[in-house]
């Protein structure tokens, strides 16, 4: 498995005057989400192939034990990618109805630099500590 499931995101550069989300800045958004889920797709394919290629009977206890926890890893993986690309979906769709790039809880900007960093980000920095402190006290 890669260790970066998409290419490095080039910054964006913003012009001066320019307004935040305008179409350059959705596109350029746009872009990075669909690279990240071309490449989830790909270590999707590739993890349904090599899982029937290696489907092998051990007669080792030991060598099956070995390669279904190494399946079930993967399969976990997986599990986690396909959630990924639904939560790059949702955000897609949010470029598409115009509300892409503002905070869920509060509505200001979340920012370029976040939000290249964490394409899916729904909140900004602010809003996201406060949920983050709150999770710890309920930990707690």
């Amino acid at each position: 498995m890669p260790d970066q499931p998409h290419k490095p995101v080039v910054p964006y550069k913003v012009k001066k005057g320019e307004a935040y989300m305008n179409p350059r800045q959705l596109e350029h958004f746009r872009q990075i989400m669909n690279d990240i889920k071309d490449g989830l797709g790909k270590d999707i394919d590739r993890t349904v192939h090599t899982m029937q290629d290696e489907a092998t009977v051990f007669a080792d206890p030991n060598d099956r034990a070995t390669q279904e926890s190494d399946m079930g890893l993967e399969l976990r993986n997986r599990d986690r990618e396909r959630k990924l690309i639904k939560k790059i979906n949702e955000m897609l769709a949010k470029i598409d109805a115009g509300d892409y790039g503002y905070c869920d809880n509060c509505g200001v900007e979340i920012g370029l630099s976040r939000l290249e960093a964490r394409p899916t980000a729904t909140l900004c920095i602010d809003c996201k500590t406060l949920d983050e402190i709150r999770e710890k006290q309920v930990a707690k």
